[in-house]
């Protein structure tokens, strides 16, 4: 019987390489969007995968979307809890909104899209989490406190529900990407790029579809044994 799997943010860049992944591998996939409709209708076009509309930083929405996708799709048995946004500022000029923004959606999201599935994966005995964090969560980056924090705290998420799932069937692992040719990435100064490229030994960036092989197969039921753990994916830009 295909599994069913909700990916947040995965109607574009490497959720959307995500959401195909996981639908390449037989599951039946939802994916999240958070407000444009009409890249998520092309995305539903060209793919066939159902996308639904919420705020990952509002519980009461995330629960209510998840309803929703069990009553439509299937009892969700992965959860790839990919949604993240970012706003930049050095620490001195950084405000209480963009500090609280990236919270309420990087990290609070993690929570509120996981909390109100983790009962039916525990009845069910099965789960697959995996949590898209970053390599800034493992190694901080300039003007990027708010989000650097997230990043980790996504990291302390994961080690704490695999300890809390594994008796029930469940694993919580993540993956941090490093610089992947996405549209924010491509669309930075082409000097800034080639720097940024000049950090990474392997001499290019990461393609989306790389992160979302890892994804497959930590929904996989080859990767039961693997919980807790952080998957590096940065051409050996860093060691965690």
């Amino acid at each position: 019987m295909a599994r069913t799997a909700l990916v947040t943010g995965g109607s574009r860049g490497i959720g959307a390489a995500i959401s195909k992944a996981l639908k390449a591998e037989g599951c039946n996939v939802a994916a999240t969007y958070a407000g444009n409709d009409e890249a998520a209708a092309k995305f539903t076009e060209e793919t066939g995968i159902a996308t639904y509309k919420w705020n990952v930083a509002d519980y009461d929405e995330s629960k209510a979307g998840i309803e929703k996708v069990e009553a439509e799709v299937g009892p969700i048995d992965i959860v790839v809890a990919n949604a993240g946004i970012t706003r930049d500022a050095p620490f001195h000029k950084m405000t209480p909104e963009q500090w609280h923004q990236v919270i309420d959606t990087n990290l609070t999201g993690v929570f509120n899209t996981v909390h109100p599935i983790w009962p039916g994966m525990r009845e069910r005995k099965f789960g697959r989490v995996i949590v898209i964090s970053s390599i800034n969560g493992q190694k901080g980056q300039f003007a990027q406190t708010n989000y650097a924090a997230t990043k980790a705290g996504d990291l302390g998420i994961v080690k704490s529900l695999a300890q809390e799932g594994a008796r029930a069937g469940i694993t919580a692992n993540a993956i941090c990407p490093g610089y992947i040719a996405t549209e924010m990435v491509m669309a930075v100064p082409e000097k800034v790029r080639e720097s940024i490229i000049g950090q990474i030994p392997a001499g290019r960036l990461g393609e989306p579809e790389e992160i979302a092989r890892c994804v497959a197969f930590l929904a996989s039921d080859d990767s039961q044994f693997i919980n807790g753990s952080t998957i590096s994916a940065n051409g050996a830009q860093f060691f965690a």
